[in-house]
């Protein structure tokens, strides 16, 4: 017999612990005090010969320590973007620039955007995940169908998704992973509503207003401004007692969202560099790190446009992006032209030489475990 409000007795409570791949380690923190004062005086040696490199130098620092060597180099880049739909689209948000979700993936696939030209232009090998679209796509080399449903639910009026579509999202995300070739993986969300969707989940995760993520600069409209915390506080409201952070993700997130969770956990635990760009990928990261701590430890962070929002998602990582370029852009666009300042920054370290090199990939005195 159904107990109170049609629920049956004995009813198995959802697993609220996030799927592990086959193939993911435990994330080991990036932080090793030998091997980064090695990588400091390699780059003391090269300044007195190509003199100071300035914030590449830093940024070759971090490549280091991410693949755990005095020589970084990188293999097959990828950049992976996850497209979803959202619930609360049916409220009016998230609208792109009156393009549905599955319109603007079909431009991507056809090279009608910067990020699929400026990728194949870097060498950049590029794929699309359709995690949960509302509209039925076809076939195509660079489209990857996993799909958990046809977008998710409203989080104004329930949770956006089951525990069970969150898990299975997670997992799918850490399956793609363990098939990309590589040791350096950009990520990016797409879909109407993704940013707000995002915006829920790093408020309820990173303690900080909604309005803060949400209020794209200056010249918004107060108007358009006020109609969207309206629905956004709605959400908040509705889910005002979660605060697991996978509870979060069902609650507010998408399917996108969920699936990058899944990818960094994997990627990080193979020592892979993380590209972040976007809000979407912020959220992905909050939640993954809220597993995984040292997660961050791998990721650093591009932007694509100039959405104020995304300024406040970076600095509850205290983190900045590689480049300002003042762009409007689809996400994954900035992280394809950082690519480049990447690259440079671990050539410094693995391809700058003179004549008598003293820089082995591994420090001496180095007693940890080989490299990966």
């Amino acid at each position: 017999m159904p107990g109170a409000g049609g629920r049956p007795h004995n009813r198995k409570p959802p697993d609220r612990s996030p799927p592990m791949s086959a193939n993911a380690t435990p994330i080991s923190p990036t932080a090793n005090p030998t091997l980064d004062r090695a990588l400091r005086v390699t780059l003391e040696y090269r300044a007195e010969t190509v003199g100071s490199m300035g914030e590449l130098e830093p940024l070759a620092i971090r490549l280091g320590l991410v693949q755990d060597t005095l020589k970084p180099r990188f293999r097959n880049p990828q950049v992976v973007i996850f497209a979803a739909d959202h619930g609360m689209a049916v409220d009016g948000i998230g609208a792109m620039r009156g393009a549905s979700s599955g319109l603007r993936v079909q431009q991507l696939l056809n090279g009608q955007l910067p990020v699929s030209v400026f990728a194949r232009m870097q060498g950049l090998q590029l794929t699309v995940v359709d995690a949960g679209l509302a509209d039925p796509m076809e076939r195509h080399p660079k489209l990857l169908a996993r799909k958990i449903a046809h977008g998710t639910r409203n989080a104004r009026v329930g949770p956006a998704m089951s525990m069970e579509q969150a898990n299975a999202a997670i997992r799918a995300g850490m399956e793609i992973a363990d098939t990309l070739q590589g040791n350096l993986v950009a990520c990016a969300g797409m879909g109407v509503g993704s940013h707000e969707s995002a915006a829920l989940v790093l408020s309820r995760l990173g303690d900080c207003p909604v309005r803060d993520l949400v209020v794209s600069g200056p010249d918004m409209r107060q108007d358009d401004l006020a109609h969207l915390l309206v629905i956004l506080q709605g959400a908040q409201g509705r889910h005002r007692d979660t605060t697991d952070p996978i509870e979060v993700l069902a609650a507010f997130g998408g399917f996108e969202i969920a699936m990058m969770v899944g990818l960094m956990l994997v990627a990080a635990s193979k020592r892979q560099l993380i590209v972040v760009d976007g809000m979407a990928a912020c959220a992905a990261l909050k939640v993954a790190a809220a597993i995984a701590s040292p997660v961050t430890d791998y990721a650093v962070f591009c932007r694509s446009h100039s959405h104020r929002g995304l300024d406040e998602a970076m600095a509850l990582f205290h983190a900045s992006a590689l480049l300002e370029l003042g762009m409007q852009s689809a996400d994954g666009t900035g992280a394809t032209l950082a690519w480049p300042l990447i690259r440079s920054a671990a050539a410094l370290l693995a391809d700058v030489t003179d004549a008598d090199d003293p820089t082995p990939s591994k420090p001496a005195d180095w007693n940890d475990a080989p490299q990966r």
